[in-house]
């Protein structure tokens, strides 16, 4: 790198071991970062907020790149046959690396066919119910679903999407029954929900927050192992008696496999840099994402997990996508 560009670069650089290492002449040359969704709106925003920092802390500037459509699979499949050098990378989250795989065949494999860099962090998901339902609670909802059996619906934001999946495993722990309404997107499913054409779903919390706030919807647990500060007051399934329930809508940094684990080390070293930032982890709270910091290890044995979890899942409730 330039003297310059080194000058530039953040003081967290210089604690960063693998900088003076053999591998110091990488970056040299911006790095390429796929989101495997549109421009705008909260992954987008995780992106680019890790991206300009991220930047910053390596001396190299890192350029987002939106690739929509498929559900990310164009995204994943240009990650994937790209070379194995560091320099292209991809935000996946638990669409490209969790339910999409474990309800569809795809052109990639989720596994095999990428290189954990490390996690950004995760959103819990919701359970909301329409406002007219009478329960004011999660044991109050139980009761009142067993005792009306197939007639609530529950919306989602497509099949197969985490909302959905969510909602399936949610009626298999608890032995209920409910039909599915799928949407083209979460925004419409969050308005039927709000009209009352469907009485419960299981939004991102993000998603949710506002209607939440208004009084529109009522929110009466989340998932994950302990409470959102985002909703105090919400208990999580966890507590609720439905043990090991956990679904998230997980952001993290892949690329292409068999990148140089040295590469790797100076990737995830500079990404866990940006994570220990106050203000980065401030930015992020406006989309209620909570900062999981991992090593590569560590992500690859996450993604594995939560793609096995929702693959079971996926069998048990006999959900294939493919035509």
């Amino acid at each position: 790198m330039k003297r310059r560009t080194l000058l530039q670069a953040s003081p967290l650089l210089w604690s960063l071991p693998s900088v003076s290492s053999a591998q110091s002449a990488f970056p040299n040359k911006p790095i390429r970062y796929i989101v495997p969704v549109a421009a705008g709106g909260g992954s987008d925003m995780v992106g680019r907020a890790l991206c300009e920092r991220w930047s910053k802390v390596l001396g190299q500037s890192l350029v987002v790149d939106n690739i929509g459509g498929g559900g990310g699979v164009i995204a994943s499949q240009n990650t994937a046959r790209a070379p194995a050098d560091g320099y292209t990378l991809m935000q996946g989250y638990v669409a490209t690396h969790g339910t999409a795989p474990a309800t569809r065949k795809l052109p990639y494999d989720a596994v095999n066919d990428f290189t954990p860099i490390g996690m950004i962090g995760s959103t819990p998901n919701v359970l909301c119910i329409n406002t007219s339902l009478p329960p004011q609670n999660i044991q109050a909802f139980l009761d009142y679903v067993k005792q009306n059996p197939g007639r609530l619906s529950y919306g989602s934001a497509g099949a197969g999407s985490l909302t959905h999946l969510t909602a399936e495993l949610f009626k298999l722990q608890t032995n209920s029954f409910m039909v599915h309404i799928p949407y083209r997107g979460i925004a419409p499913a969050i308005t039927d929900l709000i009209g009352g054409q469907t009485q419960m779903m299981f939004p991102g919390l993000a998603a949710a927050l506002p209607h939440i706030r208004s009084g529109r919807i009522r929110a009466i647990a989340v998932t994950g192992s302990k409470r959102h500060p985002q909703v105090k007051d919400v208990p999580t399934l966890e507590e609720a008696g439905l043990k090991g329930f956990d679904a998230q809508q997980w952001y993290g940094v892949v690329g292409p496999a068999n990148i140089p684990a040295a590469i790797v080390k100076v990737l995830n070293d500079a990404m866990l840099a940006v994570l220990a930032q106050p203000d980065f982890k401030e930015k992020l709270s406006s989309e209620a994402v909570e900062l999981m910091p991992m090593k590569p290890v560590e992500f690859a044995a996450y993604m594995k997990a939560d793609l096995a979890r929702w693959s079971q899942l996926a069998k048990a409730r006999n959900i294939q996508l493919d035509n």
